[in-house]
C-alpha cells in the first residue's frame, strides 16, 4: 500500500526536527517544508537541510515569504535586540514574529493540497516555550477549523489534519523523545542570534540547554559565553 503522505513544517529546531522524525514513525511519506522569511537566524535553513538529509526525507521545499519587510519582532528587524537576560513571566517577549505560524500553516496548507496530503506536521510547544500566541492548542483548533472552510478538500471532507505531536511535552521530554527517534539534535539549531555559535543566552537556547542538562545530555549544550 502507498503510505500517506505529511507535510511537516520543519525549521531545523529540535522541536521540528523531532516531529518530522515522529511523523515518520507515525508511518507518513514526509514531505519537508521550510521557510526563509528573513530570519536573523537563517543559519537553521542550512540545519534544515541537515536534518531533512538524516531522516531520509527525499522532497523539501524551501520557500521564502519576507516578513522583514515590516519588522515588529527582533528576529526580523536587525533594529531591535535579541533579548538575552531569561523569558520574563506573562510578558510576550519581541522574539516574537506577528503571524508567522498563521503565514506558515497558510503555505503548508497549500502544499498539502496540491501534494494531497492527510496530515500537516508542526512542532508548536506549549509548555517550555516563550509565550508565543501562536503555540497553543486553542490557536491549532481554530486552524483546523479554517483548514476545513478554507479549501477544496476541505469542502470535500478531505481537509488534512493538523498535528502537532509536542505541543503537550516539556522541552525535557521533547529531547527524550529525540533521542528514541534518532533525531541528530547536535545539527540541529536553536539560536535566535545568527552566526556558527549558538549564543547560549537568547531565551531559545536558554530552554534548550537546560532540557538538554536535565535529559542527560549537557555536553550537547552550548557553551554560554
Amino acid at each position: 500500500m502507498t503510505q500517506p503522505l505529511a507535510i511537516v513544517l520543519l525549521s531545523g529546531g529540535l522541536d521540528s526536527a523531532t516531529t518530522a522524525a515522529q511523523a515518520i514513525a507515525d508511518g507518513y511519506q514526509v514531505i519537508a517544508l521550510s521557510l526563509d522569511y528573513g530570519q536573523r537566524h537563517e543559519r537553521e535553513l542550512r540545519a534544515a537541510r541537515v536534518v531533512a538529509k538524516h531522516l531520509e526525507i527525499q522532497e523539501h521545499f524551501i520557500t521564502q515569504v519576507n516578513l522583514t519587510q515590516w519588522g515588529g519582532s527582533a528576529l526580523t528587524d536587525p533594529g531591535l535586540t535579541v533579548p538575552t537576560s531569561g523569558i520574563e513571566p506573562d510578558q510576550i517577549p519581541i522574539t516574537y514574529v506577528p503571524g508567522r505560524n498563521t503565514v506558515f500553516l497558510a503555505i503548508a496548507l497549500s502544499l498539502a493540497e496540491a501534494k494531497g496530503a492527510e496530515a500537516i506536521y508542526l512542532g508548536i510547544n506549549a509548555i517550555d516555550y516563550s509565550g508565543y500566541p501562536d503555540c497553543r492548542p486553542d490557536y491549532l483548533a481554530a486552524y483546523q477549523e479554517l483548514a476545513r472552510l478554507s479549501s477544496k478538500a476541505g469542502l470535500e471532507g478531505r481537509a488534512p489534519r493538523l498535528i502537532a505531536p509536542l505541543i503537550l511535552d516539556s522541552k525535557v521530554e521533547i529531547v527524550q523523545r529525540a533521542v528514541k527517534l534518532g533525531v541528530p539534535i547536535a545539527q540541529t539549531w536553536s539560536c535566535y542570534q545568527g552566526g556558527d555559535q549558538p549564543c547560549g543566552v537568547c531565551d531559545s537556547c536558554r530552554i534548550r540547554d537546560r532540557a538538554l542538562v536535565e535529559a542527560g545530555l549537557g555536553d550537547l549544550a552550548s557553551k554560554i559565553p
